[in-house]
């Protein structure tokens, strides 16, 4: 089937390729010159584990294409995906400029029956106005133009989308015309030949099902940080507590690990997004409120326990040097959008403190979102970041830190101390080497580490 992608972005790409590696004759349009010219080349603009293979094979065999030229790219085509951002606007709504442009051009250039689906996360209502974007760009050439617009939300994780696209544990799809439900069935049933897991409903049903999947996790992950706030006000250990919460198969373990709070570019956004939403409609969405407040605050966790520790030991902020391992918001991507990290970051070095950050593969896309901060530098090496700093801060849990040479590190941290904001490390085994912990939730009053 051939199949177009309006925007090279993270979903995009990683769709596109996927559709492409099943045998589909896939191209992703872009307005922007420089990022095709870059993808012709092979040059991948996020970093995605396993994406970069995946796509060299599917262009090296051509199935897979990139073009400014959105008119050639729609011949032919049986469907197009809508997958461009949608950027929280300053009114907490998702800013639809781009799906707009992207529906206005489908309109000025498609002639035979195509499923024009959306897979940005879109408010609920967006495909009625993507419907009415491709037929005034329709009416407005004077052409008939048979067309369906679909929703088909994307459920993908960073650091683990390629799995996610070739193995789903469902599919979306949002219809109201038989001919757009034929065809996304059909794109959609070499990932899962068993259709047990392909969910078609309406299309508002649809994009309200992406809002209420985000907003569920972020809601496990918020619930779990109140919960660790609790444990150190009374000298409980959340990691314990966690275990036995988990173990109750109506509740689980996965999405209920204290740390700093959700990130990235899909949490925050979507659900200050079905908040707005709610209000728009008359509602007061309580529990969703408290989701987002929780988060922002346990952003701040590690920098009020670093000041705490600071008036506890007789030190200013301003006299620290801090190394800071991680700086994405999660690990396996080098996405740094809504990050903990950076938070601190500002915070350190407004303060005067001196930072030396390590991240894997965030160093790039942090430096570019901070700036040019006083006192911040950066490094490749981690225990180059920890070398003659007083203290070091775990902001993200990539597989590497869980277990560093701590030895190196008492010698090189000369408060030996860590604030672990994702409980990566046993406090009382790091006492061997001298080294104080305080992690998040984790019974430790600061002052009496854990």
């Amino acid at each position: 089937m051939r199949i177009t992608i309006f925007g090279s972005g993270y979903v995009g790409l990683v769709a596109g390729t996927c559709f492409a590696e099943m045998g589909n004759d896939v191209t992703l349009v872009d307005v922007d010159a420089d990022k095709v010219a870059a993808l012709q080349r092979g040059e991948i603009p996020i970093y995605e584990p396993g994406l970069t293979e995946l796509l060299e094979d599917n262009v090296h065999t051509r199935r897979l294409s990139f073009s400014t030229d959105a008119k050639s790219a729609l011949v032919g085509a049986e469907a197009c995906f809508i997958c461009v951002g949608t950027p929280m606007g300053p009114d907490g709504h998702a800013d639809l400029r781009y799906v707009e442009s992207v529906a206005r051009t489908i309109g000025h250039h498609i002639d035979d029956f195509t499923v024009v689906v959306t897979k940005s996360t879109v408010p609920v209502g967006t495909a009625e106005k993507v419907r009415a974007w491709v037929r005034a760009s329709l009416d407005a050439r004077g052409a008939d133009g048979d067309f369906a617009v679909a929703s088909n939300p994307e459920f993908l994780k960073e650091g683990a989308a390629i799995d996610d696209f070739m193995k789903p544990d469902r599919v979306v799809i949002g219809v109201d015309d038989p001919r757009a439900e034929a065809i996304l069935r059909d794109i959609y049933g070499v990932f899962m030949r068993n259709g047990l897991r392909l969910f078609v409903m309406d299309v508002p049903s649809a994009e309200m099902t992406k809002y209420a999947a985000n907003c569920m996790l972020a809601t496990k992950i918020s619930f779990i940080n109140e919960i660790a706030n609790i444990c150190e006000a009374v000298g409980a250990d959340v990691e314990l507590v966690r275990q036995g919460v988990g173990a109750d198969k109506r509740i689980g373990t996965q999405f209920l690990f204290p740390g700093l709070g959700y990130g990235g570019s899909c949490f925050p956004k979507d659900v200050r997004e079905l908040m707005r939403t709610a209000e728009d409609f008359g509602y007061a969405p309580r529990i969703i409120q408290a989701v987002d407040a929780v988060n922002d605050d346990q952003k701040r966790s590690v920098e009020r326990k670093l000041s705490a520790w600071c008036e506890l030991n007789g030190r200013s902020v301003n006299s620290l040097t801090v190394a800071v391992w991680g700086l994405a918001f999660k690990p396996n991507t080098d996405d740094v959008r809504e990050s903990p990290a950076l938070e601190l970051i500002r915070f350190l070095s407004g303060a005067g403190a001196q930072v030396q950050a390590h991240d894997p593969h965030a160093l790039e896309t942090a430096q570019a979102a901070l700036g040019d901060l006083p006192g911040v530098s950066y490094t490749d090496d981690p225990y180059q970041a920890t070398e003659g700093a007083d203290l070091m801060c775990l902001l993200t849990e990539w597989r590497p830190f869980r277990r560093p040479d701590f030895r190196r590190l008492a010698g090189q941290l000369t408060a030996k101390t860590i604030f672990d904001g994702r409980n990566q490390y046993d406090g009382k085994r790091l006492a061997e080497y001298g080294l104080q912990v305080y992690g998040v939730g984790t019974g430790a009053r600061l002052g009496a580490p854990c």
